[in-house]
């Protein structure tokens, strides 16, 4: 596993701290205004994917490893609703270090 504090981008460094430390506010603030997300491949409304499968189900990402400059991750996440699971992330991060897009499936 790779500790969060060792991940390559900042943005998606914080992105993994705050889903870890439950801190909706830290999450909120690393997004663009705009930013989307998917989920195996179908656009999601980020703010109800967001609630159902990280914050209210206790979201947790144990990162396995990392590529693209820290931009595409294999994590092992877990949350209550559907345990745990080997996934793929992959992040598009603004100039600004701010994320607009993050997709994630099963790996």
């Amino acid at each position: 596993m790779i500790a969060p504090s060792k991940l390559s981008d900042p943005a998606v460094r914080a992105f993994v701290t705050a889903v870890n430390a439950h801190d909706q506010a830290a999450f909120t603030q690393l997004l663009t205004a705009d930013a989307s997300m998917s989920d195996d491949g179908s656009d999601r409304d980020l703010a109800e994917w967001t609630d159902k499968e990280i914050w209210s189900s206790n979201g947790h990402m144990d990162v396995v490893s990392e590529s693209d400059g820290g931009h595409r991750l294999i994590v092992d996440y877990r949350n209550d609703t559907w345990g745990e699971m080997r996934t793929a992330w992959r992040f598009t991060v603004t100039g600004e270090g701010r994320i607009s897009r993050f997709e994630t499936g099963q790996a």
